[in-house]
């Protein structure tokens, strides 16, 4: 018989929630991600998105719109993917050796894909391989590039950095060993559409391009995708939407005796003197938060998306 296999630490788990605490769906505040809790409008999608096999036009669309978003460097290129995931996954193909620096506490599947193939995951930059979250997840610190590693593969994972796109290093994936990835589903929102993107040098991509195989995006994805990119405007007043929103929270927090630990306008991580008992009696007011294996102390929410969801949260508190 084969072992289960083990699931690593996430937020989310609603449907786990409910058979624990009870209630419906529709009663539940879901806190547990980072995600926008006012997605992106998708709009109507074409009949081709959903007929037909994504074509080369479609990809480039997407693409074209990702460069002009991210202002990518001429020396480097994009490729999208079924979510960012699938790129974290893949990473240990951009790299020889078999020794990583992943500085912690972070986002563990960086380490897990790693230690999938064998390689050692050290807390010491002495190593060439180096991966970064940047801004961090949970405690939301910016890595400056004088502290990033220039002497093997560098991935710096951007996922939560398009509410501080000023702090972004995309400007450095024109060197020969920088690799930076991009979610889609957080700022924007839909994280069921599955869709992320890697900005790196040629050589590099070619390597992902192969290990994702033909149409790897859906076609809906690059729809809605490209929808969004090109739409400047939400993402200004998304922005400062969610930069408001999280210092009301900060101060919500604050209100009942938390202190701060950091976060992003996305998600605010803080210190509680029982982070466990504090996570429990929110769940049992039916809000599910995010709490961390390696801490007593630290939670973390994210963004209330409504003034009713607001009240709930003030309520529970």
């Amino acid at each position: 018989m084969t072992a289960p296999v083990e699931k690593r630490d996430h937020g989310g788990g609603l449907d786990a929630a409910i058979t624990r605490f009870g209630g419906a769906r529709g009663d539940w505040l879901d806190l547990s991600t980072g995600i926008n809790p006012v997605p992106y409008p998708i709009g109507d999608i074409s009949a081709d998105a959903w007929n037909r096999l994504p074509d080369e036009g479609a990809t480039r669309a997407l693409t074209d719109a990702a460069r002009a978003f991210w202002n990518v460097p001429d020396g480097a290129e994009i490729i999208a993917a079924p979510g960012a995931s699938a790129l974290i996954a893949a990473m240990p193909d951009l790299a020889a050796g078999d020794e990583v620096y992943i500085p912690t506490p972070t986002y563990n599947e960086h380490a897990a894909a790693f230690s999938a193939r064998g390689w050692h995951v050290w807390d010491d930059p002495a190593v060439p391989t180096h991966v970064y979250v940047h801004p961090n997840n949970p405690d939301g610190r910016r890595w400056p590039a004088s502290a990033m590693g220039t002497r093997g593969l560098t991935v710096i994972d951007e996922s939560f950095c398009d509410v501080v796109p000023e702090a972004s290093h995309v400007a450095f994936t024109g060197r020969s060993r920088t690799v930076v990835l991009k979610s889609f589903g957080k700022f924007w929102g839909l994280a069921g559409l599955r869709l992320g993107f890697a900005i790196a040098p040629t050589g590099m991509i070619r390597t992902l391009s192969d290990r994702l195989g033909p149409w790897p995006v859906a076609g809906p994805a690059l729809e809605i995708g490209t929808r969004a990119l090109n739409d400047i405007g939400w993402a200004q007043t998304t922005r400062a939407r969610l930069a408001a929103d999280a210092a009301r929270l900060d101060v919500l927090l604050l209100a009942h005796g938390a202190a701060i630990v950091g976060g992003t306008d996305l998600f605010r991580t803080y210190s509680v003197s029982d982070a466990a008992a504090l996570h429990e009696r929110l769940a049992q007011a039916h809000i599910l938060t995010r709490i961390f294996p390696y801490s007593d102390t630290w939670v973390r929410f994210g963004l209330p998306g409504s003034e009713a969801h607001w009240a709930q949260l003030e309520a529970a508190l």
